[in-house]
């Protein structure tokens, strides 16, 4: 699938490839500061997991991706582990990850919009989120807010970091 962003940036989504491996650890390497580190042990472990993996390309080359689980995966994020105790048919979006290049021109909307209409797809009911606020992830709580999500908890993640976690509800009327 290929969307246009502005300024007239020509964008190929789609999923993953192993050879996009590399790409994915450096990129998830530059934005280690608001989540989680993968080395390609876990990270093969989760993409064999995850319900969706997909990734968005530039001219060829692979500028972000996103990775997301639905309910009842083994999957052991603390984060996860808190959505799956308190709610059932989610899609829980571990991570979206963008080059600092391609930021701020609609791909992470366009990833959740993937995200919410295989949500919907699927009958799920929830989209579920968590994003940093201490230290605060400004541009990821206002994105969030926009999305339309909602905080319904916060927990300590580790080193003094705290957690907003969201939900976002889904309506799967025809």
């Amino acid at each position: 699938m290929s969307a246009t962003t502005k300024p007239n940036l020509r964008v190929i989504f789609r999923p993953y490839l192993d050879t996009d491996q590399r790409t994915i650890l450096d990129l998830n390497a530059e934005s280690v500061a608001v989540l989680s580190p993968l080395d390609e042990y876990r990270f093969q472990a989760l993409a064999q997991m995850s319900d969706m993996l997909q990734v968005a390309d530039v001219d060829g080359q692979t500028i972000g991706f996103i990775m997301a689980f639905a309910d009842n995966r083994a999957y052991d994020s603390i984060n996860y582990r808190w959505f799956a105790a308190r709610l059932k048919n989610f899609l829980y979006i571990d991570r979206v990850v963008l080059s600092p290049l391609f930021r701020r021109h609609g791909l992470g909307t366009f990833f959740y919009q993937q995200a919410q209409a295989l949500a919907q797809a699927r009958g799920l009911s929830w989209l579920a989120v968590e994003v940093d606020i201490k230290p605060p992830n400004l541009a990821s709580l206002e994105f969030h807010k926009k999305q339309g999500f909602m905080e319904i908890g916060c927990q300590g993640v580790g080193s003094g970091k705290i957690v907003s976690l969201q939900i976002k509800p889904l309506d799967n009327e025809k």
